[in-house]
């Protein structure tokens, strides 16, 4: 038996895939095809983002209210503000417009200035009856003209939620069907029925309308997403083959690392539907991820080969030792990485878990993809040209090479105070950082459906809802009087908050009635004294209508009710200070004896999350530090190489953490993942950079300089090579229209080019300033493990970089 991943293993590993290339090629094509049949079970995701686990108390409270009430997130918001709508023509075009909304079955209800009621009392019965604004249709200027006085002047109840009595915008609600809205059949609604007749209406009569709602902004949300996948990996393969094909000046070699990196994001996108997960924002950056962390394994194989071909012209024996001598580098290089996505199981996000499951699976997909692939093709292709072969003749590059190998000999201070200096410059930015948990933040700011959210905050004060459940803890509890003006003392301070939308509840209609009983003077839009309570709900009680007006705002049981408003996008500082300002104000408001009052809605979960996750951040970092220590510790067997070894590699993050912090980059649910996934992928340059160190101490009789400066010419270039693909390759993340997509490419790849000159640099000045106390013979003499097997003295080139 062989001990695993040592050079007996590599050497029956590399048999076993040259002798039965043909088998292997048969599997990879039917695993492929396979694969490809699970593409159906991918589906995107048609809910926003749920980023807290399922037991947290802020997902409880929510699923709580959602029992209670039933889907919150089901509204559609239509609205115009233009002076021309209130014309006779425009005005009754624009009400049978809404009202043909009613007619499609993915809509529960409809409500527009058509659809509003008056509260009007009847003597008589002793009740309440519902007359309409608008009978029929509007035939005159000067109904309009009595509508809009109406509407605007006398009825308080209704402004801010059809329109805004001081812009003049009017807006019409469409409610979804809730048992289709975190289905696909809302997209089909959105983007076949509601978009076209919008579009159709708007060129009719040329009114500029404006769409928003919650199904609406995940319906494009999602679509956005969808269009990205596509650009991304056009953009991944189309970058990293230039800058392949620029290495190797070989089309042949840049179409064998295609046809890899192509398989392997049809085997992630079939990891994707066997596991049956949700394209989410996140899944859908992993198949251009794997085009990029593929390509530099392509480069470190083909290389190899082409090195072995041109030192001893045996093609076979060039390709065993492709296998042997590169493999378990590869390998270990490519654990370390899936190691950074790894980390992201171990939280409790279900979004982040999905992310670090399909990424590290993927990963190690493309390693076995890569080891098997490229030597068995190139046991059928003839034998390099010489023309294959002339870029490992370069020296370009060589003056990068000297200048590191002069700054590591001369200038060791200077690094030094470098590094300490930039360190320090870090911590001040580390401490500017903010948290941001704005949900729309991330989304195209440039898109038409952003803007009208930002239409709607300006004219509505938000679309993000806040829910505020009362559970007063008895039956018809709600509408005992003493109920009514406490939730109406929490609605004035909501009032008074300017993030926050006027609050709708049952209160504003027990005022709409007492103005109703009143005769519609809207003077007496206020809670009834207790003398009045009596004879205002007796009408209440006869009318048929009640039931209907008071189905949304309180359950069947009278127990409960919900207070609904809306918050402006403001990020998560704010947002966690209103909702410490509100629950001061329930505390005192409402005795915890007596009532159970709970603040929920799409927004706070959302900002929760985001908090959940920036807590969450030191640990997966933290174990994404121990797990790549831990391989460092079974690769060298030596503690202090572990530590030397993770300076050069946390110091770049630091520094990224830093300029995020100086130019204004906030910590968000898309930023966090920087940190884990660049100080996975930068610490295999450490790898290569130790395996080759080790390899020289063995050959230089342990003598320090003579192999930290071996090391670093051989390590040199590929390290420049794999890090220039790894910069340009995340470098396409930033074409994205998604804020935080951009953030996130960008910071990883100036993260990974500035680890490249940490370990070229630094780590190199440390092993030589620290010989004595970490890189002495008795140390180094312990028994490694041979990342890469030691060659026969006949064979070493110094030409070879792996």
């Amino acid at each position: 038996m062989f001990k695993l991943f040592t050079k007996d293993f590599w050497d029956v590993t590399a048999r076993l895939i040259l002798r039965n290339k043909i088998a292997i090629l048969i599997a990879i094509i039917i695993a492929t095809y396979l694969f490809s049949t699970q593409w159906d079970y991918m589906r995107f995701s048609n809910t926003e983002a749920n980023l807290l686990p399922d037991d947290h108390e802020a997902n409880i409270a929510y699923n709580n209210f959602l029992d209670t009430f039933g889907e919150e997130g089901n509204l559609i918001v239509i609205g115009v503000k233009d002076s021309t709508l209130f014309t006779v023509d425009k005005l009754n075009a624009w009400n049978t417009f809404s009202s043909e909304f009613n007619n499609y079955d993915a809509v529960e209800a409809v409500i527009s200035i058509k659809d509003l009621q008056k509260l009007v009392k009847n003597t008589n019965e002793a009740r309440f009856t519902l007359e309409p604004f608008i009978k029929d249709s509007i035939s005159t200027p000067q109904e309009v003209e009595t509508l809009q006085n109406e509407l605007f002047e006398k009825y308080p109840f209704y402004d801010n939620f059809l329109f805004n009595s001081d812009t003049k915008t009017v807006r019409t609600a469409l409610y979804l069907k809730k048992s289709l809205v975190n289905t696909s059949a809302r997209k089909e609604f959105v983007l076949n029925d509601l978009e076209p007749k919008i579009e159709a209406f708007e060129q009719e009569y040329n009114l500029d309308i404006r769409i928003s709602g919650m199904p609406y902004i995940r319906t494009k949300n999602s679509e956005n997403i969808i269009d990205e996948i596509g650009k991304f990996v056009i953009a991944a393969l189309l970058v990293t083959s230039i800058i392949f094909f620029f290495f190797f000046r070989s089309f042949r070699a840049t179409f064998i690392s295609l046809i890899v990196v192509c398989i392997g994001v049809m085997w992630t996108l079939g990891i994707i539907g066997l596991l049956k997960y949700e394209i989410t924002v996140l899944t859908a950056l992993i198949p251009p991820l794997i085009i990029v962390i593929g390509i530099p394994n392509c480069i470190f194989l083909i290389n190899k080969y082409q090195h072995e071909v041109k030192l001893h012209g045996n093609k076979v024996k060039s390709l065993q030792r492709v296998i042997t001598k590169i493999g378990n580098a590869t390998l270990m290089t490519n654990v370390t990485t899936a190691s950074g996505f790894a980390t992201f199981i171990l939280t409790e996000s279900k979004l982040l878990k999905e992310f670090g499951i399909v990424a590290s699976l993927s990963i190690l997909a493309i390693f076995i993809l890569c080891l098997l692939i490229i030597p068995i093709i190139y046991t059928f292709l003839p034998f390099p040209k010489d023309r294959h072969l002339e870029h490992l003749n370069k020296r370009w590059i060589g003056g990068f090479v000297n200048w590191m190998e002069y700054m590591v000999k001369n200038k060791r201070i200077a690094i030094y105070a470098i590094s300490v200096l930039l360190l320090t410059i870090s911590m001040i930015g580390i401490n500017q950082i903010k948290v941001s948990g704005s949900l729309i933040e991330d989304m195209p700011q440039e898109s038409k459906f952003v803007n009208d959210i930002r239409f709607f905050e300006e004219e509505f004060d938000g679309i993000l809802p806040v829910e505020i459940m009362v559970d007063t803890k008895r039956k018809k509890g709600v509408m005992k009087l003493s109920t009514l003006k406490r939730m109406d003392k929490l609605e004035e301070f909501i009032v008074e908050t300017p993030e926050l939308s006027k609050p709708v509840s049952v209160v504003g209609l027990v005022k709409y009635s007492k103005q109703a009983y009143y005769n519609g003077n809207p003077k007496h839009y206020q809670l009834p004294t207790s003398q009045e309570n009596s004879f205002i709900l007796s009408y209440a009680k006869n009318s048929s209508s009640n039931v209907d007006l008071l189905k949304n705002f309180v359950d069947s049981t009278g127990q409960y009710a919900r207070i609904t408003t809306f918050m402006k996008d403001i990020g998560t500082d704010k947002m966690e200070r209103i909702q410490e300002n509100l629950q001061d104000k329930i505390d005192k408001v409402f005795p915890e004896e007596r009532y159970n009052v709970t603040m929920t809605g799409k927004a706070l979960v959302f900002q929760k999350g985001t908090k959940y996750l920036v807590k969450n951040l030191a640990i997966s970092l933290s174990l994404a530090i121990l797990l790549i220590s831990l391989f460092m510790a079974y690769m060298f067997r030596s503690g202090r190489m572990i530590i030397v070894s993770l300076i050069p590699n946390i110091l770049p993050l630091l520094v990224t953490a830093g300029v995020m912090g100086y130019i204004g980059v906030p910590i968000k649910p898309s930023t966090i993942l920087v940190f884990s996934i660049a100080f996975g992928i930068s610490v295999d340059d450490t790898i290569h950079f130790l395996a080759k160190y080790r390899q020289e101490l063995q050959a230089n009789k342990w003598k320090i300089k003579p192999s930290v400066y071996g090391a670093l010419k051989e390590t040199g270039v590929s390290m420049f090579y794999t890090s220039i693909v790894l910069f340009f390759g995340f470098s396409v993340f930033t074409i994205s229209d998604f804020g935080g997509t951009v953030a996130l490419g960008a910071l990883v790849s100036a993260t990974l080019l500035f680890a490249m000159l940490s370990n070229l640099l630094l780590l190199p000045s440390l092993l030589l300033s620290l010989e004595r106390s970490i890189a002495n013979k008795q140390v180094l003499k312990k028994p490694p493990i041979n990342i890469i097997p030691e060659e026969d003295d006949d064979e070493k080139d110094t030409s070879d970089k792996y």
